[in-house]
């Protein structure tokens, strides 16, 4: 884990990134929410992003938070943190993660909307959410196909789940070293969420999740509106700590 002052220098980096992107693009920075992701990081790296007032912390695990929840509890007491889940999600951790998390990201099925609809209702709550789109051919992605019945039927009832809270679209794209080759798949996601607003008017999706350490640049000229970085903002991951 990087020192505190080792982030605040990664951390001046990647602004300079971001708005090096938005004048490209035309955008202001406020258009952009910077997701920290701490995925098998300790929960000082949590509090050092914190005291640099970055309030969004993204996780992968419903399991490794759970760990980490009582120094997120007493961060969360001093600075309006709020969390993401943005890995995968199985059905069976839907109702543990409804309760841990403040938004997920990675809804790619109505089975597991159904499961949050219940878990969310239970807790009396609306839980706002992200649909996942598997854009890329890669086997370990998930997600669910873009023009699939089942991502169909998800749209379709969605409007129906009182207790989600629906904002827009997330994908991973494939690790391509050439930020640029990458930059379809972006565009692809902000053509989808423009086409399935029209097809579903009931619906609310504004976000765009898209972009992670070595392409979120691109994402952002390509209209992504949360940027996730890991790498970027504490460097390279130490498994041992976790």
């Amino acid at each position: 884990m990087n020192t505190r002052d080792e982030l605040k220098q990664n951390l001046a980096q990647v602004e300079e990134i971001i708005d090096a992107a938005c004048r490209r693009s035309g955008r202001s920075r406020g258009e952009i929410t910077l997701i920290a992701v701490t995925k098998m990081h300790p929960a000082a790296a949590i509090a050092a992003a914190a005291e640099l007032g970055i309030t969004h912390i993204g996780e992968n695990k419903v399991q490794e938070f759970d760990r980490k929840q009582p120094e997120w509890n007493a961060l969360r007491a001093a600075h309006p943190l709020h969390s993401h889940l943005i890995g995968h999600l199985q059905s069976n951790k839907a109702a543990r993660a409804a309760a841990l998390f403040d938004t997920v990201d990675s809804v790619d099925s109505l089975r597991l909307a159904e499961r949050l609809e219940t878990a969310a209702a239970t807790a009396n709550r609306t839980l706002p959410v992200l649909i996942e789109i598997k854009l890329s051919e890669e086997e370990s992605k998930s997600g669910a196909a873009p023009e699939s019945p089942e991502l169909e039927q998800l749209l379709e009832r969605l409007p129906e789940l009182s207790h989600l809270a629906p904002r827009g679209l997330m994908t991973v794209p494939p690790y391509l070293r050439d930020a640029e080759a990458v930059r379809h798949y972006f565009r692809r996601l902000r053509e989808l969420r423009d086409e399935y607003a029209r097809r579903h008017p009931k619906l609310r999706l504004e976000a765009l999740s898209m972009g992670m350490t070595h392409d979120y640049a691109v994402a952002i000229e390509e209209g992504g509106t949360e940027i996730r970085l890991g790498t970027a903002l504490f460097g390279a991951r130490d498994y041992s700590q976790i």
